[in-house]
């Protein structure tokens, strides 16, 4: 059953909200990787005492514009979800995605309060700040993923229909945890980065294999790991998906995962050959919400009620043919 397209103005706000969205992520990753997390104190809504900071420090202003932005996002979230609600008809894919959007994002502001009152900033290289990282990742892609089922519903869409779906729908589901497990140990290398930048290649490689490491710096080693194999593993399971449903959307989907992916790795290499530079990171974050959005498009669209079927699905190991 498809669903009617939203107006052009709801479509036009819909993807206006997840770019000021991904850009309010990326100005949250600069706070921490310029240790600007403290700025404000254990403070929180308000900054070191008061709600306009008087005389504040560069860390301060850096904190508390994150603040100001992440704000404007909640309200943007909530006008996204009235909007759908006032002007979509019950049933509509676009009012549950708009909800689940917004819980996200409540969520993710009760996650970022829980980091400043627990000090998990500045300089803390504690286990529970890498426990909170992991949470605090996990949630914002969850955020990214509604706002993107959002904008893909809007354009009339069909909704996701996940019985019966065998294996595809094994395949895009493991993609898909899989890509939460790759974030949750980017975002605790990036810690490491942060905490305990390097010098040179050398001595960073020599940090990783020290007996005497730090927790967050011998956990780092396994992103690069996991960024291949898992790479590997959602390249050929999206270009397998695109066989067995042979949609214009789905083919899309699949060829955008390869090509950024296949960016996003070289972005992690330059990462890794400039020691982590912040202007770096921030691009590596960037295009991990990219390759993400675009693996929430491949599902979307490959377990859509009106996605065409192959009858005989082949093995996910005879995928080497082109898309």
């Amino acid at each position: 059953m498809t669903h009617a397209a939203s107006s052009r103005r709801f479509q036009a706000f819909s993807l206006g909200v997840l770019a000021f969205t991904l850009v309010v992520i990326l100005w949250g990753a600069f706070v921490r990787a310029t240790g600007s997390g403290a700025g404000c104190g254990d403070h929180w809504p308000v900054c070191n005492g008061e709600v306009i900071p008087r005389a504040p420090s560069v860390q301060t202003v850096i904190e508390y514009t994150h603040r100001l932005t992440s704000g404007l996002a909640m309200i943007l979230a909530v006008a996204l979800y009235v909007w759908a609600r006032r002007g979509h008809a019950k049933g509509h894919p676009v009012r549950s995605a708009a909800a689940w959007a917004l819980f996200f994002m409540m969520t993710e502001a009760l996650v970022g309060a829980g980091i400043v009152l627990l000090k998990y900033v500045a300089d803390n290289a504690s286990v529970g700040r890498a426990l909170w990282m992991g949470v605090h990742l996990v949630n914002t892609f969850l955020l990214v993923g509604a706002q993107t089922l959002v904008i893909w519903f809007s354009r009339g869409r069909a909704p996701l229909s996940l019985r019966g779906q065998g294996l595809p729908g094994a395949l895009m589901g493991l993609s898909i945890l899989g890509l939460l497990v790759l974030g949750v140990s980017g975002a605790i290398a990036a810690l490491g980065d942060t905490l305990f930048p390097s010098t040179t290649l050398a001595e960073g490689l020599r940090q990783d294999i020290s007996e005497t490491a730090h927790i967050l710096i011998k956990l780092r080693v396994l992103h690069p790991l996991l960024a291949v194999s898992v790479g590997a593993f959602l390249v050929l399971a999206s270009r397998w998906v695109a066989r067995v449903r042979p949609s214009e959307d789905v083919r899309r989907a699949a060829s955008a995962i390869t090509v950024l992916y296949a960016v996003q790795l070289g972005a992690g290499v330059t990462n890794l050959l400039l020691l982590a530079p912040v202007w770096m990171q921030l691009v590596h974050l960037l295009l991990a919400d990219f390759v993400w959005m675009a693996a929430v498009v491949l599902c979307a669209a490959g377990l859509a009620a009106d996605a065409p079927r192959v009858v005989a699905e082949a093995s996910p190991a005879s995928s080497a043919e082109p898309v």
